[in-house]
């Protein structure tokens, strides 16, 4: 098949996907203001499913399966909470985090948003035979199972030696963000070794895009260091980062580490902004990294 026969069978499949989206959307019920004709619209339906099925997840957890935008997210919970339909609740391991659930009102709507869903699925299959039921059943779960492998979560992984992948996205990173004092081989598997240290590597697929470095602290006491948080340009977007540094507080709190602090400069905007949102707070200078003009750490209690 030539270019234009590939281009035009590709516009034909995006027709047909897109005629099939206006289809389901309106027999769903989803086109409403409210979803079901009940009283909440269709994303806060969502939060109040997903916190009925992960009580005390957060809220960066939460927007990150729901793919929505930071700030509309956080106008949502505002609602949510005002209505009494969530609380804020403390969180077992940190207490800079307030896990969501539902407070009794909200277990209530939510059972009515079940109930409501289920009646109107009931209905759109009355008309279907058990066996075209089924056939509909595999069609759509054929369909997730496609889009999912095309979506792949990230993978992330603590080293437990020095390796080529480690070497490449460390490589990587230095030459990004234009590092001057760089870790040699011999040094890595040395850091890896360290207690309340380590290195994570994120991975979609084989292929490594990203990583994290963990480095303990002697002049410091219970502290060790955020390092090298880095993840390829072709694979942000995916909240690879945050995954990283859930692995790396994870572990340090595993190892009794009281404080991550980690230095920056005032160029990287987003990366400063990433660990704002994450609890980090500004802090004195505590090294001699003549790059850095930032300094920054996070409690994680004990």
């Amino acid at each position: 098949m030539n270019t234009t026969q590939t281009q035009a069978e590709l516009a034909r499949q995006i027709a047909e996907i897109r005629e099939f989206n206006r289809f389901y959307t309106a027999r769903l019920g989803v086109m409403s203001r409210r979803y079901l004709d009940g009283e909440f619209g269709l994303a806060e339906a969502r939060i109040l499913y997903e916190v009925s099925a992960q009580p005390k997840v957060t809220a960066s957890t939460l927007q990150e399966t729901l793919e929505l935008d930071a700030g509309y997210m956080s106008r949502l919970l505002s609602g949510l909470i005002r209505r009494k339909l969530i609380r804020r609740v403390t969180s077992d391991t940190d207490a800079r985090e307030k896990p969501l659930m539902l407070t009794a009102t909200g277990e209530k709507a939510v059972a009515r948003l079940n109930e409501q869903s289920m009646a109107h699925i009931r209905g759109l299959l009355a008309h279907l035979s058990a066996a075209d039921r089924e056939t509909m059943a595999a069609a759509l779960a054929g369909v997730r199972k496609l889009l999912e492998g095309r979506q792949s979560s990230p993978r992330i992984v603590r080293l437990t030696d020095v390796d080529d992948d480690a070497l490449a996205i460390l490589g990587e990173y230095y030459e990004a963000v234009h590092v001057v004092q760089r870790d040699k081989p011999g040094s890595i598997q040395k850091l890896i070794d360290t207690p309340a240290s380590g290195i994570w590597l994120a991975y979609l697929g084989d292929e490594v895009v990203g990583c994290v470095v963990l480095r303990k602290l002697t002049h410091l006491r219970r502290a060790s260091e955020c390092k090298r948080l880095y993840v390829k340009p072709a694979a942000r977007g995916k909240h690879i980062a945050d995954k990283l540094l859930d692995a790396q507080e994870t572990f340090a709190r595993s190892q009794g580490v009281e404080w991550i602090y980690l230095d920056s400069y005032d160029d990287l905007k987003a990366a400063i902004t990433l660990y704002e949102r994450r609890g980090y707070e500004r802090c004195e200078r505590y090294n001699d990294n003549p790059q850095a003009t930032v300094f920054m750490r996070k409690h994680l209690g004990g």
